[in-house]
Protein backbone atom coordinates (compact mmCIF):
# COMPACT_ATOMS: atom_id res chain seq x y z
CA UNK A 1 0.00 0.00 0.00
CA UNK A 2 1.35 3.48 -0.72
CA UNK A 3 0.56 7.10 0.37
CA UNK A 4 -0.75 9.42 -2.48
CA UNK A 5 -0.27 13.11 -2.19
CA UNK A 6 -3.10 13.94 -0.94
CA UNK A 7 -2.78 11.13 2.10
CA UNK A 8 -5.32 9.12 0.98
CA UNK A 9 -4.90 5.26 0.85
CA UNK A 10 -4.12 3.76 -2.70
CA UNK A 11 -3.69 -0.05 -3.50
CA UNK A 12 -3.04 -0.61 -6.92
CA UNK A 13 -6.31 -2.33 -8.88
CA UNK A 14 -8.16 -1.39 -5.16
CA UNK A 15 -11.20 0.73 -5.43
CA UNK A 16 -10.35 3.12 -2.29
CA UNK A 17 -11.57 5.88 -0.29
CA UNK A 18 -10.83 7.52 3.29
CA UNK A 19 -14.23 7.34 4.95
CA UNK A 20 -17.85 6.66 4.59
CA UNK A 21 -19.51 9.09 1.16
CA UNK A 22 -22.15 11.44 2.46
CA UNK A 23 -25.29 10.30 0.58
CA UNK A 24 -26.26 13.31 -2.25
CA UNK A 25 -30.13 13.05 -2.86
CA UNK A 26 -29.68 16.18 -4.73
CA UNK A 27 -27.60 14.49 -7.41
CA UNK A 28 -30.39 11.92 -7.29
CA UNK A 29 -32.72 14.37 -8.02
CA UNK A 30 -30.70 16.18 -10.75
CA UNK A 31 -30.49 12.58 -12.91
CA UNK A 32 -34.43 13.28 -13.40
CA UNK A 33 -34.14 16.29 -15.25
CA UNK A 34 -31.19 15.16 -17.28
CA UNK A 35 -33.01 11.80 -18.21
CA UNK A 36 -36.31 14.11 -18.96
CA UNK A 37 -34.20 16.54 -21.54
CA UNK A 38 -33.44 13.21 -22.94
CA UNK A 39 -36.92 12.23 -23.45
CA UNK A 40 -37.90 15.38 -24.82
CA UNK A 41 -35.30 15.73 -27.27
CA UNK A 42 -36.36 12.05 -28.72
CA UNK A 43 -40.43 12.99 -29.06
CA UNK A 44 -39.30 16.22 -30.49
CA UNK A 45 -38.32 14.22 -32.89
CA UNK A 46 -41.08 11.82 -34.17
CA UNK A 47 -43.11 14.61 -35.75
CA UNK A 48 -46.68 14.08 -34.18
CA UNK A 49 -47.82 17.35 -35.43
CA UNK A 50 -46.86 19.69 -37.80
CA UNK A 51 -48.42 23.12 -35.47
CA UNK A 52 -45.58 25.36 -36.01
CA UNK A 53 -46.34 26.96 -32.54
CA UNK A 54 -46.17 23.53 -30.67
CA UNK A 55 -43.04 22.36 -32.94
CA UNK A 56 -41.56 25.45 -32.36
CA UNK A 57 -41.56 25.12 -28.31
CA UNK A 58 -40.64 21.57 -28.37
CA UNK A 59 -37.86 22.94 -30.50
CA UNK A 60 -37.06 25.95 -27.73
CA UNK A 61 -37.70 23.24 -24.72
CA UNK A 62 -35.86 19.95 -25.94
CA UNK A 63 -33.50 20.81 -28.77
CA UNK A 64 -30.36 20.75 -26.74
CA UNK A 65 -32.09 18.13 -24.23
CA UNK A 66 -29.60 15.22 -25.83
CA UNK A 67 -27.34 17.57 -23.62
CA UNK A 68 -28.51 15.14 -20.79
CA UNK A 69 -25.57 12.37 -21.82
CA UNK A 70 -22.82 14.62 -20.93
CA UNK A 71 -24.41 15.41 -17.15
CA UNK A 72 -24.63 11.16 -16.94
CA UNK A 73 -21.04 11.00 -17.64
CA UNK A 74 -19.73 13.72 -15.65
CA UNK A 75 -22.34 12.73 -13.07
CA UNK A 76 -21.07 9.01 -13.47
CA UNK A 77 -17.52 10.00 -12.56
CA UNK A 78 -18.12 12.29 -9.66
CA UNK A 79 -20.64 9.84 -7.90
CA UNK A 80 -18.47 6.60 -8.63
CA UNK A 81 -15.39 8.48 -6.85
CA UNK A 82 -17.12 9.09 -3.96
CA UNK A 83 -18.90 6.36 -2.98
CA UNK A 84 -15.23 4.50 -3.86
CA UNK A 85 -15.01 1.91 -0.81
CA UNK A 86 -11.77 1.74 0.90
CA UNK A 87 -10.27 -1.99 0.05
CA UNK A 88 -12.67 -3.10 -2.56
CA UNK A 89 -11.37 -5.32 -5.31
CA UNK A 90 -11.48 -3.92 -8.81
CA UNK A 91 -13.13 -6.98 -9.59
CA UNK A 92 -15.86 -6.73 -6.75
CA UNK A 93 -16.15 -3.08 -8.20
CA UNK A 94 -16.47 -4.17 -11.73
CA UNK A 95 -19.40 -7.18 -10.23
CA UNK A 96 -21.31 -4.32 -8.68
CA UNK A 97 -20.99 -2.30 -11.86
CA UNK A 98 -22.26 -5.33 -13.60
CA UNK A 99 -25.13 -6.14 -11.49
CA UNK A 100 -26.23 -2.56 -11.56
CA UNK A 101 -26.70 -2.26 -15.34
CA UNK A 102 -26.55 -5.06 -17.12
CA UNK A 103 -29.77 -6.68 -15.64
CA UNK A 104 -31.64 -3.17 -16.86
CA UNK A 105 -29.81 -3.04 -20.35
CA UNK A 106 -30.72 -6.91 -21.59
CA UNK A 107 -34.30 -6.65 -20.69
CA UNK A 108 -35.21 -3.46 -22.32
CA UNK A 109 -32.37 -4.44 -25.45
CA UNK A 110 -34.65 -7.67 -25.71
CA UNK A 111 -37.74 -5.66 -26.03
CA UNK A 112 -36.48 -3.20 -28.59
CA UNK A 113 -35.37 -5.79 -30.64
CA UNK A 114 -38.66 -7.71 -30.49
CA UNK A 115 -40.89 -4.55 -30.89
CA UNK A 116 -38.79 -4.07 -33.90
CA UNK A 117 -38.76 -7.27 -35.04
CA UNK A 118 -42.98 -7.01 -35.07
CA UNK A 119 -42.82 -3.86 -36.80
CA UNK A 120 -41.12 -5.07 -39.54
CA UNK A 121 -37.79 -3.41 -39.22
CA UNK A 122 -35.54 -6.20 -37.71
CA UNK A 123 -32.10 -5.17 -36.66
CA UNK A 124 -29.18 -6.86 -38.64
CA UNK A 125 -27.00 -9.42 -36.42
CA UNK A 126 -24.04 -7.78 -36.07
CA UNK A 127 -25.29 -4.62 -34.82
CA UNK A 128 -27.43 -6.40 -32.89
CA UNK A 129 -24.95 -8.33 -30.74
CA UNK A 130 -22.44 -5.50 -30.89
CA UNK A 131 -25.42 -3.75 -28.92
CA UNK A 132 -26.24 -6.38 -26.39
CA UNK A 133 -22.63 -6.72 -25.71
CA UNK A 134 -22.05 -3.10 -25.17
CA UNK A 135 -19.34 -2.30 -27.88
CA UNK A 136 -21.40 -0.62 -30.47
CA UNK A 137 -20.27 2.74 -29.73
CA UNK A 138 -15.98 1.91 -31.25
CA UNK A 139 -17.92 0.99 -34.37
CA UNK A 140 -18.00 4.41 -36.46
CA UNK A 141 -21.20 3.69 -38.16
CA UNK A 142 -24.73 4.47 -37.32
CA UNK A 143 -26.34 1.13 -38.23
CA UNK A 144 -24.35 -0.26 -35.16
CA UNK A 145 -24.24 2.69 -32.39
CA UNK A 146 -27.62 3.42 -33.01
CA UNK A 147 -29.50 -0.06 -33.33
CA UNK A 148 -31.68 -1.88 -31.69
CA UNK A 149 -32.40 0.43 -28.23
CA UNK A 150 -30.77 3.82 -29.48
CA UNK A 151 -29.67 5.51 -25.63
CA UNK A 152 -28.08 2.38 -24.58
CA UNK A 153 -24.50 3.21 -27.05
CA UNK A 154 -24.15 5.59 -23.68
CA UNK A 155 -23.32 2.54 -21.84
CA UNK A 156 -20.98 1.17 -24.04
CA UNK A 157 -19.05 4.16 -23.22
CA UNK A 158 -19.41 3.80 -19.43
CA UNK A 159 -18.54 0.11 -19.51
CA UNK A 160 -15.45 1.32 -20.91
CA UNK A 161 -15.13 3.76 -18.12
CA UNK A 162 -16.17 1.18 -15.40
CA UNK A 163 -13.07 -0.53 -16.90
CA UNK A 164 -10.79 2.23 -16.39
CA UNK A 165 -12.26 3.25 -13.01
CA UNK A 166 -9.98 1.32 -10.45
CA UNK A 167 -6.78 2.34 -12.65
CA UNK A 168 -8.06 5.78 -13.02
CA UNK A 169 -8.99 6.41 -9.29
CA UNK A 170 -5.23 6.14 -7.35
CA UNK A 171 -3.99 8.75 -10.33
CA UNK A 172 -6.55 10.98 -9.54
CA UNK A 173 -6.05 10.65 -5.77
CA UNK A 174 -2.75 11.32 -6.17
CA UNK A 175 -3.47 14.94 -7.66
CA UNK A 176 -1.82 17.66 -4.95
CA UNK A 177 -5.03 19.38 -3.55
CA UNK A 178 -4.15 22.51 -4.10
CA UNK A 179 -3.69 21.33 -8.36
CA UNK A 180 -7.43 19.88 -8.28
CA UNK A 181 -8.64 23.07 -10.05
CA UNK A 182 -6.16 22.88 -12.51
CA UNK A 183 -6.62 19.08 -13.61
CA UNK A 184 -10.30 19.89 -13.44
CA UNK A 185 -9.51 23.06 -15.39
CA UNK A 186 -7.49 20.66 -18.16
CA UNK A 187 -9.92 18.23 -18.58
CA UNK A 188 -12.39 20.25 -19.86
CA UNK A 189 -10.41 22.11 -21.84
CA UNK A 190 -9.78 18.46 -23.38
CA UNK A 191 -13.24 18.38 -23.61
CA UNK A 192 -13.42 21.93 -25.67
CA UNK A 193 -10.56 20.78 -27.79
CA UNK A 194 -12.03 17.18 -29.31
CA UNK A 195 -14.43 18.92 -31.27
CA UNK A 196 -11.32 20.50 -33.73
CA UNK A 197 -11.34 16.73 -34.88
CA UNK A 198 -14.47 17.60 -37.07
CA UNK A 199 -12.22 19.75 -38.96
CA UNK A 200 -10.62 16.91 -40.38
CA UNK A 201 -12.88 14.59 -40.71
CA UNK A 202 -16.22 13.81 -43.04
CA UNK A 203 -19.47 14.44 -41.46
CA UNK A 204 -20.31 11.19 -39.73
CA UNK A 205 -17.19 10.08 -38.65
CA UNK A 206 -16.53 13.41 -37.11
CA UNK A 207 -19.93 13.41 -35.27
CA UNK A 208 -18.88 9.42 -34.02
CA UNK A 209 -15.79 11.08 -32.74
CA UNK A 210 -17.05 13.85 -30.48
CA UNK A 211 -20.26 12.38 -29.42
CA UNK A 212 -19.91 8.52 -29.16
CA UNK A 213 -16.64 7.45 -29.13
CA UNK A 214 -15.58 6.61 -25.72
CA UNK A 215 -12.37 7.60 -25.32
CA UNK A 216 -12.94 11.65 -25.55
CA UNK A 217 -15.84 11.13 -23.69
CA UNK A 218 -13.94 9.83 -20.71
CA UNK A 219 -12.77 13.24 -20.28
CA UNK A 220 -16.46 14.15 -18.63
CA UNK A 221 -15.93 11.60 -16.85
CA UNK A 222 -12.41 12.01 -15.38
CA UNK A 223 -13.82 15.67 -14.82
CA UNK A 224 -16.26 14.12 -12.55
CA UNK A 225 -14.41 11.98 -11.11
CA UNK A 226 -11.94 15.37 -10.44
CA UNK A 227 -15.04 17.26 -8.86
CA UNK A 228 -15.95 14.67 -6.26
CA UNK A 229 -12.21 15.09 -5.20
CA UNK A 230 -12.65 19.22 -4.84
CA UNK A 231 -15.98 18.51 -2.91
CA UNK A 232 -14.48 15.92 -0.55
CA UNK A 233 -11.62 17.97 0.17
CA UNK A 234 -13.56 20.94 1.07
CA UNK A 235 -11.70 22.83 -2.48
CA UNK A 236 -14.76 23.66 -4.03
CA UNK A 237 -15.40 27.52 -4.14
CA UNK A 238 -17.98 28.02 -6.94
CA UNK A 239 -21.23 28.80 -6.98
CA UNK A 240 -24.14 27.99 -5.07
CA UNK A 241 -27.18 25.77 -6.03
CA UNK A 242 -29.14 28.49 -7.65
CA UNK A 243 -26.32 30.31 -9.07
CA UNK A 244 -25.10 27.26 -10.84
CA UNK A 245 -28.55 26.05 -12.14
CA UNK A 246 -29.25 29.25 -13.54
CA UNK A 247 -25.93 29.00 -15.37
CA UNK A 248 -27.05 25.71 -16.91
CA UNK A 249 -30.91 26.88 -17.86
CA UNK A 250 -28.66 29.99 -19.98
CA UNK A 251 -26.13 27.64 -21.38
CA UNK A 252 -29.09 25.76 -22.11
CA UNK A 253 -31.45 27.53 -23.82
CA UNK A 254 -28.07 28.81 -25.91
CA UNK A 255 -26.87 25.85 -27.58
CA UNK A 256 -28.77 25.97 -30.51
CA UNK A 257 -26.55 29.25 -31.45
CA UNK A 258 -23.43 27.47 -30.83
CA UNK A 259 -21.09 25.96 -33.77
CA UNK A 260 -22.34 22.25 -33.77
CA UNK A 261 -19.44 20.44 -33.17
CA UNK A 262 -19.04 21.98 -29.28
CA UNK A 263 -22.80 22.39 -29.15
CA UNK A 264 -22.89 18.81 -28.52
CA UNK A 265 -20.76 18.22 -25.50
CA UNK A 266 -18.23 21.21 -24.55
CA UNK A 267 -20.85 23.88 -24.21
CA UNK A 268 -22.82 22.79 -21.57
CA UNK A 269 -19.82 20.55 -19.87
CA UNK A 270 -18.29 23.22 -17.83
CA UNK A 271 -21.78 24.47 -16.76
CA UNK A 272 -22.81 20.84 -15.59
CA UNK A 273 -19.83 20.25 -13.64
CA UNK A 274 -20.36 23.23 -11.57
CA UNK A 275 -24.05 22.09 -10.97
CA UNK A 276 -23.24 19.02 -10.11
CA UNK A 277 -20.27 20.08 -7.46
CA UNK A 278 -22.94 22.81 -6.27
CA UNK A 279 -25.29 19.94 -5.69
CA UNK A 280 -22.83 17.76 -3.68
CA UNK A 281 -22.18 20.54 -1.83
CA UNK A 282 -25.25 21.38 -0.86
CA UNK A 283 -25.87 18.09 0.60
CA UNK A 284 -22.58 17.71 2.52
CA UNK A 285 -23.20 20.93 4.26
CA UNK A 286 -27.15 20.07 4.93
CA UNK A 287 -28.19 23.16 3.15
CA UNK A 288 -31.54 23.90 1.88
CA UNK A 289 -31.99 21.88 -1.46
CA UNK A 290 -35.52 21.69 -3.96
CA UNK A 291 -33.92 18.70 -5.80
CA UNK A 292 -34.07 16.54 -2.35
CA UNK A 293 -37.71 16.65 -2.37
CA UNK A 294 -39.21 12.90 -2.54
CA UNK A 295 -41.21 13.22 -5.22
CA UNK A 296 -37.50 14.24 -7.34
CA UNK A 297 -35.53 11.74 -5.62
CA UNK A 298 -37.95 9.35 -6.30
CA UNK A 299 -37.74 10.13 -10.33
CA UNK A 300 -34.00 10.44 -10.18
CA UNK A 301 -34.08 6.73 -8.76
CA UNK A 302 -36.07 5.06 -11.21
CA UNK A 303 -34.36 7.85 -13.86
CA UNK A 304 -31.58 4.81 -15.38
CA UNK A 305 -34.97 2.49 -16.19
CA UNK A 306 -36.34 5.19 -17.55
CA UNK A 307 -33.28 6.37 -19.76
CA UNK A 308 -33.07 2.54 -21.07
CA UNK A 309 -36.94 2.52 -22.06
CA UNK A 310 -38.28 5.81 -23.27
CA UNK A 311 -37.09 5.92 -27.01
CA UNK A 312 -38.32 2.03 -27.32
CA UNK A 313 -41.78 3.60 -25.88
CA UNK A 314 -42.02 6.27 -27.93
CA UNK A 315 -41.38 4.60 -31.00
CA UNK A 316 -43.91 2.79 -30.36
CA UNK A 317 -46.52 5.32 -29.50
CA UNK A 318 -45.72 7.17 -32.40
CA UNK A 319 -46.02 4.21 -34.78
CA UNK A 320 -49.76 3.83 -33.02
CA UNK A 321 -50.71 7.38 -32.98
CA UNK A 322 -49.39 8.22 -36.22
CA UNK A 323 -47.84 11.78 -37.43
CA UNK A 324 -49.19 15.09 -37.79
CA UNK A 325 -52.01 14.88 -35.68
CA UNK A 326 -54.00 18.45 -34.14
CA UNK A 327 -52.51 19.97 -31.64
CA UNK A 328 -54.57 18.71 -28.69
CA UNK A 329 -54.45 14.91 -29.77
CA UNK A 330 -50.38 15.59 -30.50
CA UNK A 331 -50.00 17.38 -26.58
CA UNK A 332 -52.25 14.33 -24.65
CA UNK A 333 -50.15 11.45 -26.71
CA UNK A 334 -46.80 13.54 -25.97
CA UNK A 335 -48.27 13.11 -22.04
CA UNK A 336 -49.54 10.15 -22.03
CA UNK A 337 -46.25 8.72 -23.47
CA UNK A 338 -44.51 10.20 -20.24
CA UNK A 339 -46.83 8.38 -18.30
CA UNK A 340 -46.39 5.38 -20.01
CA UNK A 341 -42.64 5.59 -19.58
CA UNK A 342 -42.49 5.91 -16.32
CA UNK A 343 -44.82 3.63 -15.27
CA UNK A 344 -43.11 1.36 -17.25
CA UNK A 345 -39.67 2.16 -15.79
CA UNK A 346 -40.88 2.02 -12.27
CA UNK A 347 -41.85 -1.95 -13.05
CA UNK A 348 -38.42 -2.06 -14.60
CA UNK A 349 -36.64 -0.67 -11.61
CA UNK A 350 -38.61 -2.71 -9.19
CA UNK A 351 -39.00 -6.13 -11.05
CA UNK A 352 -35.66 -6.04 -12.37
CA UNK A 353 -32.75 -3.20 -11.74
CA UNK A 354 -33.25 -3.60 -7.62
CA UNK A 355 -33.34 -7.05 -7.18
CA UNK A 356 -30.94 -8.45 -9.47
CA UNK A 357 -28.74 -5.50 -8.10
CA UNK A 358 -28.94 -7.21 -5.09
CA UNK A 359 -28.66 -10.72 -5.72
CA UNK A 360 -25.97 -10.10 -7.98
CA UNK A 361 -23.96 -7.52 -6.46
CA UNK A 362 -23.21 -8.73 -3.15
CA UNK A 363 -20.18 -10.00 -1.93
CA UNK A 364 -19.75 -13.56 -2.59
CA UNK A 365 -18.71 -15.92 0.69
CA UNK A 366 -15.19 -17.94 0.40
CA UNK A 367 -13.93 -20.34 2.51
Amino acid sequence: MAEGRSGSPQVTGVVSARQPPVRLPSLTGLRWFAAFAVFGFHIRNIGLTDEPVIARLLSVLFGPGSSGVPFFFILSGMVLTWSARGGMPATAFWRRRAARILPNHVITWVGALALLYVAGEAVAPGPALSGLFLTQAWVPDEGYYFAANTPAWSLSCELAFYAAFPLLLPVVRRIPKNRLWAAAALLLAGVWLVPLATLALPTEPGYWFVWIFPIPRALEFALGMTIALMVQEGRWRGPGLLVSGALVVAAYFTVPYVWPAWSWVAWMAGPYAVLIAAAATSDVRGSRSPLRARSLVWLGEVSFAFYLVHATVIRVVARLAGEHLPTSAAVAIMLATLVLAVATAWALYRLVERPLERRLGRPRLTG
